[in-house]
């Protein structure tokens, strides 16, 4: 019989893993974890004693992280099996990926600093960057150094380069939350029907969330609203308390509530970050035309804002939805690794053709 299921037979990296205790996320108001592990990907022939290599920094997306991306696929390939074999193929030059745990109590995080949620924007920068380059041969510079990831892990990478353009090169940014009007309010009514359920209470909800083994669609689109409600509009008062930008009987939005949301939107932010966009040396952005939260929509918008700022990016908008959306690496990572390489004058072990976006 021929075979139907493709096996690798190339070179393999392998997973370094560096414990540490974080400090700037003591005191988070979850009690969440202080003790993690940072994942990195070694990619075949790496030489603490060769020339420095890029790094790529993997962001999960929301209700995912780092570890969870090192899991075996009955179909497809994991991050690390994909990495080997695009290097393999000559596609991607030998790069380091670091994998940060970042998950929380409310499902994940958009990689930004909320008392309410975590200072998951100092954890990554001040603490795991530094680890990095402490132990792995990896360039120490911004433009050696970049990110990429889905949804959540999208919008988080856009927000550091946006903030510390000093410590990010380049961003590859899947389907990331944008449009905040198109993404996140339609998810209200489904708030306010299960949360009546729990007496209103997002506690409550959270408590029997962690102990139900039985969750569906609903409950997950519930955490995803109580954790943008921590992120993006944290009472400084009471960080434990989420507070909602809806009525919870009536559904109606609180325009004041709201309006903390929107301050966090890629499409309120752009303007004020110009020069820090400007400066990467690759920001790519890509979408699917059937994106089922929406966010080809807010995505386009975003690509016009950039245009008519002048910022030079790489837009690409393709036939599918939100999920299953892996195969998208096999365009951007080659493409944000080469950007970087030759920005930082780096040697790639490879045919170093201009492809850069």
């Amino acid at each position: 019989m021929p075979r139907v299921r493709d096996f690798a037979d190339w070179p393999s990296g392998r997973i370094l893993r560096l414990p540490h205790r974080s400090r700037v996320l003591a005191g988070n108001p979850w009690d969440d974890p202080l003790d993690r592990d940072l994942n990195v990907y070694l990619p075949p022939g790496y030489d603490d004693a060769g020339d420095p290599l890029v790094s790529l920094w993997d962001f999960a997306a929301f209700t995912n992280a780092g570890p969870g991306h090192l899991n075996w696929r009955n179909q497809g390939e994991n991050l690390v099996q994909r990495l080997d074999r695009l290097i393999h193929q000559g596609l991607l030059p030998p790069v380091v990926v670091p994998m940060p745990d970042c998950y929380t109590s409310l499902g994940g995080n958009q990689y930004i600093n909320s008392p309410a949620v975590g200072a998951y924007a100092d954890y990554v920068v001040e603490e795991l960057v530094p680890l990095l380059s402490s132990a792995v041969n990896v360039a120490d510079t911004a433009a050696g150094r970049g990110v990429f990831g889905k949804s959540s892990g999208g919008y988080g990478g856009l927000r550091l380069a946006m903030a510390r353009p000093d410590v990010w090169g380049g961003v590859a940014m899947h389907a990331a939350d944008c449009g905040f009007d198109w993404v996140y309010r339609p998810e209200l009514p489904t708030t306010c029907q299960v949360l009546a359920d729990h007496g209103g209470d997002p506690q409550r909800f959270l408590e029997v969330f962690w102990r139900n083994r039985k969750l569906g669609g609903r409950d997950f689109s519930v955490l995803m609203t109580l954790a943008m409600a921590a992120t993006y509009d944290p009472d400084p008062e009471e960080p434990g308390r989420i507070r909602l930008p809806m009525d919870l009987e009536t559904c109606t939005l609180d325009e004041v509530r709201w309006s903390a949301w929107l301050a966090h939107d890629p499409l309120n932010l752009v303007a004020d970050h110009v020069e820090a966009l400007s400066g990467l040396h690759c920001l790519y952005i890509d979408v699917g035309r059937r994106d089922q939260y929406n966010i080809q929509f807010g995505t386009r918008a975003l690509v016009q804002r950039l245009e008519n700022l002048g910022i030079r990016h790489h837009f690409e908008e393709f036939e599918g939805t939100h999920s299953q959306m892996d195969w998208r690496l096999d365009t951007s990572l080659p493409l944000l690794a080469r950007a970087l390489y030759k920005a930082s004058g780096l040697a790639t072990g490879q045919d170093d053709e201009d492809r850069e976006p």
